[in-house]
C-alpha cells in the first residue's frame, strides 16, 4: 500500500537526510520511495523536528551570536565531585496553588538535576494541620503535571515525624533546646530585645517533662513549645532561641490524631533535607538569614551536610504573590479561582495562554541569579510570543456592534476558498489548511474605515487580507459618520499600494460568535508597601468583554488551544465552539508590549493585556 508506517522513518533515519538524496540519478527507487515520503504531511513535521536536533547536536549544539545559552544563566553548582549524584528538591507547603514564583524554584531544581543526571525530590512540607489541605496537595501534584515535571520521588515531612521528634529529645538531652510557655507576644518583644526567656535554663528533666505534656494535647501542653538554645544577644535575630515545635490539637491531613505537636520548618527541613539524600538544596534569598540556623541544626545533630544553594525571589510589578493575599480574592469572589487569568498562579498563567515552554525558558533564563527586583510582565509574555507565534493559526474576527457593511458589486455569490492556517506554512503541511469565505457582502471593522485621523474615501484601493485589492466605489455617509460602503474587486493590483490593510469577514450563514476577554492588572499600584493595606488598590476595571463575528474556521479549534487574530492579538480558547447559539470564549494573550494591539472599543481605553 500507499500509506506510511514506522519503517519509513526508521529506514530514513538510518540512510540520513543527506549524502543518498544529493545523487540524484543514481537510486531511482530510492528517489520515488522519497517523494512517497516527504508528500505526507506528518513526515514533514517528523523531519523537520528530527534533523534540525540531529544538526545541532552535531555542531555541539551552538547557538546562533548574540544569544545566551542557559548554562550562562545558570552557574555550576558549588561542591560537586566528579561521579557524585546530585540530588535537589522542591519542598512545597500544601496550604495554596503554586503561583510564578514557585515556578522559578521547580525549574532550577529541575535544570541542575538534569544537568549533573541527578535526581529531583518533590517533598509535601506538611507540618501545620492549622493551613494545609489535601486539595492544594492534589492542586500541586496537577501543577507539576501540567508543567511536565516527573520527580524521581514524592515524600511527606510527616514521613518522618517519628524521627524529628528523636531528633528533637537528643537537642534536649544535649542542651541545645528547652522548652517554654512564654506567650507569642511576649516572646517577639524578648527576641527582639534580647532578653532570655526565664524558662532559658530549666533542667533537662523538666524540658522533657514539658515536651511530653505539649504532645499530650492538654491544655496546660498547649502553651508550651519548644525553642532552640542558641544565641539571644545575636545580631541575626533568626538565631535568637527559634521555635523548633509547636502545639497544634488540630487533625492532620495524613497522621490524623497521632501527633498533637509538630516540628517547625526551621527544625524540619535541614533533617529531613539529610536523610532523604539531598546534595544541594535550592532557597530563595529570604532564607538566607536562616542559612545559619540550618547549618546548626545539621552540626548539633552530626548529619550529613548539605550544601545550600540561594537565588532571588520572583516578583513582579503590580502583582501579589501571598497566599493569604490571593485567598482573599478567591474568597470573596473577586476571581473565578485560583485559576483565574488575572491570577499569577501557575493554573492562572497557563490558563491565560502561558505554554510550558516558554514559562521554562523564562524561568532558566533568570537563572539562579541573587540580584532582586520587581520584574515587569512584558519580558515574561514576549518569551511566550516567541513559542507560539511560529505554530498558532491565523483567522479574523471583526466587532459584532461596531462593523460596517461593504458591498461588492462584482462579487455575485458565495464562494469558498483555501488558505494554510499560517502565513509561513505556504502549503499547510504543518499546520493544515483552513476555509475562508468569499461573499457579496462582507464587513468591516468601523475603525478601519472611518476614526479620528481619516475616513475611507471613493476611489479609494483598500487591501482585504487574504483577499485582495478593492477599490471603493461608493461611500454613504450622514452626519459626518459612514453609514455604508460599495466596491469592486481588483485582480492582480499591487498588494503593497493601499495604505488601508484590513481584515474582513464574509456576511454569510457559516460566522460564528465568540466571545472576547481582555485582562488587566488585580491591584492598581506597582509596589504595595509592607505598611498598606493592598485592598485600597483594587483595579475595579481588570476585565472587559467584547463579542465578535468570526470566520467559520473557529469551529474547529479546541479548548486550551491557542490562536492568533489578524491585527488582534493571540488568544487561549477557554471554550471551544459547541454549536450556533453557544460562543465560543478566547482569552488574550499579552504579547510582551506595553501597549494592547486591540482597536476594540469597549476595552481598547482601559485595558493593556498584562
Amino acid at each position: 500500500g500507499y500509506g506510511l508506517s514506522i519503517a519509513d522513518f526508521a529506514l530514513y533515519c538510518c540512510l540520513g537526510a543527506d549524502g543518498w538524496t544529493s545523487k540524484k540519478g543514481e537510486f531511482v527507487h530510492l528517489e520515488r520511495w522519497e517523494s512517497l515520503l516527504t508528500s505526507n504531511p506528518s513526515f514533514a513535521q517528523f523531519k523537520k523536528a528530527h534533523f534540525s536536533q540531529a544538526k545541532q547536536k552535531s555542531s555541539g549544539g551552538k547557538r546562533s551570536e548574540g544569544k545566551k545559552d542557559d548554562v550562562a544563566q545558570c552557574p555550576p553548582l558549588p561542591g560537586v565531585k566528579e561521579g557524585q549524584l546530585v540530588v535537589t528538591r522542591f519542598p512545597p507547603e500544601p496550604s495554596g496553588h503554586l503561583h510564578i514564583g514557585h515556578a522559578k524554584a521547580i525549574f532550577l531544581n529541575q535544570y541542575y538535576a538534569q544537568r549533573y543526571n541527578g535526581r529531583m525530590l518533590l517533598r509535601f512540607d506538611d507540618t501545620n494541620p492549622s493551613k494545609e489541605k489535601e486539595e492544594f496537595e492534589h492542586g500541586i501534584i496537577e501543577d507539576l503535571e501540567h508543567l511536565n515535571i516527573i520527580p524521581y520521588k514524592v515524600s511527606w515531612t510527616s514521613d518522618h515525624f517519628k524521627l524529628l521528634n528523636k531528633y528533637a529529645i537528643q537537642l534536649i538531652e544535649q542542651g541545645d533546646a528547652y522548652m517554654d510557655n512564654t506567650n507569642p507576644e511576649n516572646m517577639k518583644q524578648q527576641r527582639d530585645e534580647g532578653i532570655n526567656s526565664i524558662n532559658r535554663d530549666n533542667s533537662v528533666e523538666r524540658n522533657m517533662e514539658m515536651f511530653n505534656e505539649m504532645h499530650s494535647g492538654s491544655e496546660e501542653g498547649q502553651k508550651w513549645c519548644l525553642r532552640a538554645k542558641m544565641d539571644m544577644q545575636s545580631v541575626n535575630k533568626c538565631l535568637r532561641d527559634p521555635v523548633f515545635f509547636r502545639s497544634n490539637i488540630l487533625p492532620h491531613a495524613r497522621t490524623k490524631a497521632t501527633w498533637k505537636a509538630y516540628p517547625t520548618y526551621d527544625l524540619a527541613c535541614p533533617i529531613v533535607d539529610s536523610i532523604e539524600g539531598v546534595t544541594h538544596a535550592m532557597r530563595d534569598m529570604n532564607y538566607k538569614d536562616r542559612v545559619p540556623l540550618y547549618e546548626w541544626v545539621i552540626k548539633k545533630l552530626k548529619l550529613r551536610p548539605v550544601i545550600l544553594h540561594d537565588f532571588s525571589r520572583m516578583n513582579f510589578v503590580s502583582t501579589l504573590l501571598s497566599k493569604r493575599k490571593l485567598g482573599w480574592f478567591v474568597e470573596e469572589g473577586k476571581v473565578d479561582g485560583w485559576d483565574d487569568p488575572r491570577f499569577p498562579t501557575i493554573k492562572g498563567v497557563l490558563r491565560r495562554g502561558c505554554q510550558v515552554e516558554s514559562l521554562y525558558k523564562f524561568m532558566v533564563a533568570q537563572g539562579a541569579s541573587r540580584k532582586e527586583g520587581d520584574m515587569e510582565w512584558d519580558k515574561f509574555w514576549n518569551f511566550n510570543k516567541k513559542v507560539i507565534d511560529p505554530i498558532v493559526p491565523r483567522y479574523m474576527a471583526v466587532d459584532a456592534v461596531n462593523n460596517i457593511i461593504l458591498e461588492l458589486e462584482d462579487v455575485k455569490e458565495l464562494r469558498a476558498k483555501t488558505y494554510p492556517r499560517h502565513p509561513k506554512d505556504k502549503n499547510g503541511e504543518q499546520h493544515g489548511v483552513k476555509t475562508l469565505f468569499l461573499a457579496p457582502r462582507i464587513f468591516l471593522e468601523y475603525g478601519d474605515v472611518h476614526d479620528d485621523k481619516s475616513m475611507v474615501q471613493k476611489g479609494e484601493e483598500v487591501l482585504l487580507m487574504q483577499w485582495g485589492v478593492i477599490e471603493i466605489t461608493d461611500v454613504e455617509v450622514t452626519d459626518g459618520k459612514v453609514l455604508s460602503l460599495k466596491g469592486k474587486t481588483k485582480l492582480g493590483a499591487n498588494v503593497s499600494a493601499p495604505k488601508r490593510k484590513i481584515h474582513w469577514l464574509a456576511d454569510t450563514p457559516h460566522v460564528v460568535k465568540a466571545k472576547i476577554f481582555e485582562f488587566d492588572y488585580l491591584i492598581t499600584k506597582p509596589k504595595i508597601e509592607p505598611d498598606e493595606d493592598f485592598k485600597a488598590f483594587i483595579n475595579p476595571h481588570s476585565v472587559a468583554e467584547t463579542l465578535v463575528l468570526a470566520e467559520a474556521g473557529l469551529k474547529t479549534v479546541r479548548e486550551d488551544q491557542c490562536m492568533q487574530l489578524l491585527r488582534r492579538g493571540y488568544y487561549r480558547v477557554d471554550k471551544a465552539y459547541q454549536n450556533n447559539s453557544d460562543e465560543i470564549h478566547l482569552f488574550t494573550i499579552p504579547d510582551g508590549k506595553s501597549k494592547a494591539v486591540s482597536t476594540f472599543a469597549t476595552a481598547s481605553a482601559k485595558m493593556k493585556h498584562r
